[in-house]
């Protein structure tokens, strides 16, 4: 069985002694708080291997679709779904062009993908995801980049100081955001801090990275601009000339790809390959809703001769 660490309501648990969950489901679905779950379909580092999410009810949802955008809406304290934990190389990604779009690695020319240590850097500087329900419109162009959006949900470096686990849904403050123009298309980083974190209530704006964790933004910068090189990709650009914009003005970009991705989930706008099928948005809302019996349908069964036993005598 395969060990791994998560987190319950803040506490750092062990999964085969910590959890009681079904014969069945212990060797692929571990809790990583007290409202998500995630299930695993095949094995890391291989082109079948998926992660799909189970809300507190049981219900598979889509990442990208069904969990909620807030965590907060009053203290704006946002989702975040947790893709690339700091320090590793695996480029892990919510599939979006995939039903009910589970964690899966980016491929390549058949080849799974993974980000190369560009020195002194060792794999993702942070941790590494996207907030759901927004979407960079490949459809608009931006007033401030004059590029068109990159067709994904708004990237977010968590710098925490806590290493996330594949797949955790986090709380996050939002501090500030880069615009990098990637091969022509914008592509936002918001940069966040994990509300569990300890420095948390110390960094409330992009100022107090810069001052409580000196180098850590020129650093930022540094990767996003190189971190294709060793594929044989130029460097990537940004837009205001690589400066940080504030919390205000990232604020108000989440909240403008979260209008686009209400035009998506509702028809409105062009999803081209995108999937968006859903299990929570409302019908009303969205002609992508599906039942439950459908979204187990994409998931599949693991088979249950796995929970088998064999006994023979010893000779």
């Amino acid at each position: 069985m395969r060990m791994c660490s998560v987190v319950l309501g803040g506490l750092l648990l062990n999964t085969q002694s910590a959890l009681t969950i079904t014969a069945a489901s212990a060797r692929n679905q571990h809790r990583l708080n007290m409202s998500f779950t995630v299930e695993e379909r095949g094995n890391p580092n291989t082109l079948s291997y998926r992660l799909f999410f189970k809300n507190s009810d049981g219900k598979y949802v889509s990442p990208f679709h069904d969990i909620p955008m807030y965590a907060d809406e009053s203290q704006n304290i946002f989702h975040v779904v947790v893709e690339v934990p700091r320090w590793t190389n695996s480029k892990m990604e919510i599939a979006t062009k995939d039903p009910l779009n589970p964690i899966k690695q980016d491929v390549k020319k058949g080849n799974l993908r993974y980000v190369a240590n560009v020195f002194p850097h060792k794999g993702y500087i942070w941790n590494y995801g996207a907030i759901p329900q927004t979407w960079e419109d490949p459809g608009h162009k931006d007033g401030d980049t004059g590029c068109c959006g990159d067709n994904d949900p708004i990237d977010v470096c968590e710098i925490g100081t806590k290493v996330c686990s594949r797949g955790e849904v986090i709380k996050v403050k939002v501090l500030g955001v880069l615009a990098m123009i990637d091969e022509g298309e914008t592509d936002w980083k918001v940069m966040a801090i994990n509300v569990e974190d300890p420095e948390a209530k110390d960094l409330n704006d992009i100022s107090d990275i810069q001052r409580l964790k000196p180098g850590y933004l020129e650093a930022t910068v540094d990767w996003f601009r190189r971190y294709k090189v060793p594929d044989g990709k130029p460097e990537n650009q940004f837009a205001f000339n690589g400066a940080f914009k504030d919390k205000d003005f990232a604020i108000e970009t989440i909240k403008s790809t979260h209008g686009f991705w209400k035009a998506l989930i509702s028809e409105k706008a062009n999803a081209g390959g995108l999937n968006c099928k859903n299990t929570c948005v409302s019908a009303e809302d969205s002609p992508f809703c599906c039942s439950t019996d459908e979204a187990k349908a994409v998931v599949g069964r693991v088979s249950t001769s796995l929970d088998k036993w064999f006994y023979y005598e010893k000779k």
